[in-house]
């Protein structure tokens, strides 16, 4: 069985400005790239999972997301580090999609796809939303981000690894 990283992306991997969905408007939030590696050297699969109910909106397509995506693994990649797979739901919380969290479809979709054992592996979110996923879905290390632009050091990314990080 395979472990992994889950990533939350809007306010974890970029800061959070409301549908970001151009590489304008996508900024890394520092230390992600280092916080990845270290767990990429650990044997963990890097995986993120996202809503993008700005698709459902209208506010943008899912080949613009699409596009933004492959940019934005393609900086990973440069980086150093593999992103496996982007789950995301395009859907509006009115329309109470399984694979939206805080439900755990996507979660649970990438599971069975990478043979990933839950009990092993991380979820770094945001909101409450990204956290309770987590619980739904089984994952025993969830680790609820605060910061809002950056891990501020590598002591920071120590304590996720240990379970110990409290996001200020």
């Amino acid at each position: 069985m395979n472990k992994a990283l889950f990533l939350d992306r809007d306010g974890v991997i970029n800061i959070d400005y409301g549908h970001v969905h151009s590489r304008e408007r996508f900024k890394f939030i520092e230390g992600i790239f280092e916080l990845c590696k270290i767990f990429q050297n650990l044997g963990y699969l890097i995986i993120v999972i996202t809503n993008q109910a700005g698709i459902g909106k209208g506010y943008y397509t899912e080949e613009t997301f699409n596009e933004l995506n492959e940019w934005m693994i393609l900086k990973f990649n440069e980086a150093g580090v593999t992103i496996m797979k982007t789950y995301y739901c395009p859907h509006v919380p009115e329309d109470n999609c399984f694979c939206r969290k805080p439900n755990p479809g996507m979660i649970i979709k990438a599971m069975n796809e990478y043979k990933i054992d839950l009990s092993k592996s991380f979820f770094i979110g945001d909101k409450e939303s990204d956290i309770e996923a987590g619980k739904k879905a089984g994952i025993q290390n969830l680790v609820l981000f605060k910061n809002t632009d950056h891990f501020k050091t590598i002591d920071d990314l120590r304590k996720i690894r240990q379970g110990e990080y409290d996001g200020k």
